[in-house]
């Protein structure tokens, strides 16, 4: 998720000081992306849709969390929604078509995901410190997590599911006392218990699992760096290292997504562009929105890839409005780049 741009526009106050992160089609597809031989090249995304126009009331508009169910349709969350406005939108790709799937009074909702355990939607409630769950039709809203964790509140981000179907959240938290207090946080999940695998982060954003379900990487949005975290498989840590230092010039990352070979999606706020890197930190390539359109676009928080192919889409907003991009991924989709 990402930080909101300043704007003197009444509601805001109300969404409050958020760090809001989150998250084409390739010319010559996988194929080519193997011959380039590993170099940064560009590929063009291609716009689907508009699907959210700016609010009135927050005078803006953040998707977020894409994610395809299993009749293929997709999923994104509205950040900056106000009440009785969707925050849960189903997107038809194929009739270009956008639908309410839910709304309320309160959620500030920054991503989604469908739990291997329950196959219900999940939500990361920024203002909150919850985790909402849904019925995968958008009814039965009930409140997964909420409360303290070591002490202290939640902002949750971005989410992602082992096998078993615990949650690991980025909590999106910032500084306090001039150290910075963002932390990584493992959920059972029956919502019962939670602990903290990784503290002293700079507002964290993206999560999700590498291809192997051994470790998580996750994004710091203030520094523009992608850390590991090997775990133990025992629900706690093994190791943590930063991985990938993201050259972003006025852009700091956001989401993050991964493919069946490993390569991170890493979403960039502040530019309408996403970063490709492989597992051992080699830039491939730089998703980009064809100019002029850019020209009214801000971020590019997160993608989802088509389970078992390579059709990408990626949530992308601005002044200009909400929209839906597509792009030929490097690789094909899995869980770890369906949702987030």
């Amino acid at each position: 998720m990402r930080r909101l741009p300043v704007r003197p526009v009444a509601g805001l106050a109300a969404i409050g000081a958020l760090v809001l992160t989150g998250c084409g089609t390739q010319t010559g597809g996988p194929a080519a992306a193997a011959a380039a031989g590993g170099k940064d090249r560009t590929i063009r995304a291609h716009q689907v849709m508009r699907v959210t126009e700016v609010h009135e009331q927050t005078g803006m508009t953040l998707l977020e969390g894409p994610v395809l169910d299993q009749d293929g349709t997709l999923l994104v969350v509205d950040v900056t929604a106000p009440a009785g406005e969707a925050k849960v939108l189903r997107v038809d790709v194929r009739k270009k078509t956008a639908r309410q799937v839910h709304t309320d009074d309160r959620g500030t909702y920054t991503s989604a995901q469908f739990s291997p355990y329950d196959g219900r939607i999940y939500l990361t409630d920024f203002s909150h410190g919850e985790i909402v769950s849904l019925a995968p039709d958008g009814g039965d809203p009930r409140t997964f997590f909420s409360g303290e964790v070591d002490g202290a509140r939640m902002n949750p981000d971005d989410l992602a599911f082992d096998r078993e179907g615990s949650l690991y959240v980025s909590d999106s938290r910032g500084m306090s006392e001039g150290k910075a207090t963002g932390r990584v946080v493992r959920i059972d999940r029956d919502g019962r218990n939670a602990s903290v695998l990784a503290d002293g982060l700079a507002s964290p954003n993206g999560i999700s699992f590498d291809a192997d379900h051994r470790g998580l990487w996750f994004s710091e949005l203030t520094q523009n760096r992608v850390s590991y975290l090997l775990l133990d498989g025992e629900g706690g840590v093994a190791s943590r290292h930063t991985a990938i230092r993201v050259d972003g010039g006025i852009a700091q990352t956001d989401s993050i997504a991964v493919d069946a070979d490993g390569n991170l999606y890493q979403g960039l706020h502040g530019r309408p562009a996403m970063a490709v890197y492989s597992e051992n930190g080699e830039r491939l390539a730089t998703v980009e929105v064809p100019a002029p359109a850019a020209e009214g676009l801000e971020s590019a928080t997160n993608v989802a890839i088509t389970p078992g192919g390579t059709k990408a889409y990626m949530t992308v907003s601005g002044p200009d409005g909400g929209y839906v991009y597509t792009f030929d991924a490097l690789a094909k989709g899995v869980r770890q780049s369906n949702g987030g």
